[in-house]
């Protein structure tokens, strides 16, 4: 069985972003020039949260021959790999248009819709990101159906906490267990604190 990580995007229109965009890092240099990997960016403005679920979907990528192993929820530009290059004009772009928009979920469900068709008929999507607020997930099912899963360890658990879960499960090299989010009990008690990450 095949699997396609959905990572639910970091916030553009932070102070961060306009950090990095006029940085003299190596990614500030390339964002300016067009040349920053989407994921990398994303890693940089989310910190903890996208960089465990950038690891994590590195870590267990388990695509099919030709297919993409991972896709990051964007503004403006939808669903794109994590390798696309970006430029800081359109990390700006991407600050206009509100994750919880309708205009962000048309776009989420257009190019879902796209990836949907040309699935193989074993693979699952699963959805890193929140699922208990409904702006990701109601498109994504509307979509995937029963298809879309998450990693159950993620209920009751904040950002943060999803994040260092993640990061050490790539770690570790263990997978999560996933569950169908269609069925699921998306909310819950929150679980013990993490121990903290090893350096």
């Amino acid at each position: 069985m095949s699997t396609l990580f959905l990572l639910s995007p970091a916030r553009t229109d932070g102070l961060r972003a306009a950090q990095l965009a006029r940085s003299s890092t190596p990614l500030g240099v390339a964002l300016r020039a067009g040349e920053a990997a989407l994921g990398e960016v994303f890693a940089w403005l989310s910190a903890l949260y996208f960089r465990g679920k950038l690891a994590y979907a590195r870590a267990f990528a388990d695509a099919a021959p030709g297919a993409a192993a991972s896709l990051v929820m964007t503004p403006v530009l939808g669903l794109r790999d994590p390798e696309t290059p970006m430029s800081a004009a359109q990390l700006a772009a991407m600050a206009t248009m509100d994750v919880k928009s309708d205009a962000f979920a048309a776009l989420l469900r257009r190019d879902a819709e796209v990836v949907r068709d040309q699935l193989a008929a074993d693979a699952q999507v699963v959805l890193l990101g929140s699922i208990a607020s409904d702006k990701y997930v109601t498109t994504l099912l509307d979509v995937f159906g029963e298809r879309l899963m998450f990693p159950s360890a993620f209920i009751g658990r904040g950002d943060m906490s999803r994040g260092g879960l993640l990061l050490r499960a790539s770690r570790d090299g263990t997978a999560l267990a996933y569950a169908p989010l269609a069925s699921a009990t998306r909310r819950g008690r929150r679980p013990p604190k993490l121990p903290p990450l090893r350096r």
